[in-house]
């Protein structure tokens, strides 16, 4: 597999650290709020990579971090008359509530900052002693990219370029405008730990050199997330992690591109801000995980009203042709096609489509399109066959690879409907055997009204959502 590497900007090929394994820390959410459609892309993409790279036989450790104790938990706890971990464990649950629909798959590890204290401190305690941190008498303690010769290599931007717009605000007690905070001395009301430097907390940058370190070594494979934490977040996460241990953090660094609303930046200034959950109400969860991978992962994408309709459209394309094949596996019959092995070497191109593109650093574009050509084959090749060999065939390859897209996941949960449904087609069926054509043409339109769509076949009635 190849990766677009942003540390050396050019495509690479993957070679883990352990033949075999791979190890992956990918940024995740600051838990004050619902998670943004912002938020949906590097989840959605990075749990697409795990999948794809499992589905070729990579034993993955992949961990993604809540940030439980943070500025904005607390001035959210503030504005709500509650504590930080009531605000922290609410905003996880609705997290889960939001992957889960989108089908992300729960990573190896879960790590929250407040569970790593130890860790933190001992890496603080590491860069102090070494001469890259330093305490002040209010108890913060500051980290100095001056002492770290290679700081900007990821951002690609020589710290003097990264100082112009760098500033020391009032409060602050560090020595240069660059310097970031490792750890924060308590104020007054706040949450805060024991340290050697008095009770304070983490800064943000710490918490994930001390998560990554804990769960999966010194030197990780890839490290992920968003474009907007290349610098300083992912920079930050460089220098101190590689300043503590004296070796390279991660070997491949991958980001995602960032999305506009209405071809603009979402921003909440700007009011065009929109949640999972609000999304996820008008048009489901399955179209927003569509729309996030439908794309190259390090291009920028646009949501709008238009863009999910049509996201829900091609997905109705693929749950057709799945409940097609279902539809005429249970009458199909044990025959063979005369050129069955011909119609399945054609099938198995798809699936040598999709790895090509999704061996070139991810291109989840390219693969969904491999997707789409096996369903064009399918129509053409496999439905109306009657065989039984054949439609499995088929229906297995549909299933392999639109799982490791992580696609046409909720067949299974619309069962109990679809049995509802199925019901109204036995009593329209009926009513037309007793050539009760009123009653028939009733069902018809109540089952139209709800979306679904009838189609008379020799097989049988075949029915679809609009």
């Amino acid at each position: 597999m190849i990766i677009y590497n942003t540390l050396t900007r050019k495509k690479e090929e993957l070679k883990t650290i352990t033949p075999g394994e791979v190890k992956i820390y990918a940024c995740g959410p600051t838990v004050y709020n619902y998670i943004h459609i912002g938020n949906a892309r590097p989840i959605c993409v990075f749990d697409t990579l795990r999948r794809y790279l499992e589905y070729r036989g990579y034993k993955v450790t992949f961990v993604q971090n809540f940030t439980d104790i943070d500025d904005k938990i607390i001035k959210k706890a503030i504005e709500d008359g509650t504590d930080y971990k009531t605000v922290s464990e609410k905003y996880i649950e609705e997290f889960w509530t939001d992957v889960k629909g989108m089908n992300f798959r729960e990573a190896t590890y879960h790590p929250k900052a407040t569970e790593n204290i130890d860790e933190i401190i001992n890496i603080i305690s590491t860069l102090v002693e070494k001469g890259y941190a330093y305490p002040v008498e209010n108890g913060d303690v500051y980290f100095s990219p001056k002492k770290f010769d290679e700081y900007g290599k990821l951002s690609h931007q020589p710290l003097e370029d990264l100082e112009a717009g760098a500033r020391i605000n009032i409060g602050e007690l560090k020595k240069e405008p660059m310097d970031f905070a490792l750890w924060k001395g308590a104020k007054p009301g706040e949450p805060s730990w024991d340290s050697p430097w008095g009770k304070g907390r983490p800064g943000w940058h710490i918490e994930c050199s001390a998560m990554a370190g804990r769960y999966l070594g010194k030197t990780i494979d890839i490290h992920c997330g968003g474009q907007d934490l290349i610098f300083p977040h992912h920079e930050n996460e460089i220098a101190q992690s590689e300043c503590c241990n004296g070796v390279p953090f991660a070997n491949y660094w991958m980001h995602n591109g960032y999305i506009n609303v209405d071809n603009v930046k979402m921003s909440k200034s700007l009011g065009n801000f929109f949640t999972v959950r609000d999304v996820a109400e008008k048009y489901g969860y399955e179209p927003i995980r569509y729309l996030m991978i439908s794309s190259h992962y390090r291009s920028p994408i646009n949501y709008s009203v238009d863009i999910i309709e049509q996201c829900k459209a091609a997905l109705q394309r693929l749950y057709n042709c799945r409940d097609s094949l279902d539809f005429e596996l249970s009458s199909a019959e044990e025959t063979t096609p005369d050129n069955l092995d011909e119609i399945k070497a054609q099938l198995s191109k798809r699936r040598e489509q999709f790895v090509e593109a999704m061996d070139d650093d991810l291109n989840t574009a390219d693969g969904i399109a491999a997707l789409f050509e096996l369903v064009k084959d399918i129509n053409v090749n496999v439905l109306g066959s009657g065989s039984k060999e054949l439609i499995s065939f088929a229906a297995g390859l549909f299933d392999e690879l639109s799982g490791v897209l992580g696609l046409v996941y909720n067949r299974n949960a619309e069962a109990d409907l679809d049995s509802e449904i199925e019901k109204l087609i036995e009593l329209r069926t009926k009513a037309r055997q007793e050539k009760n054509w009123a009653e028939s043409d009733r069902i018809r339109d109540e089952l139209k009204a709800q979306g679904i769509i009838l189609e008379d076949t020799p097989q049988g009635v075949k029915w679809h959502r609009e």
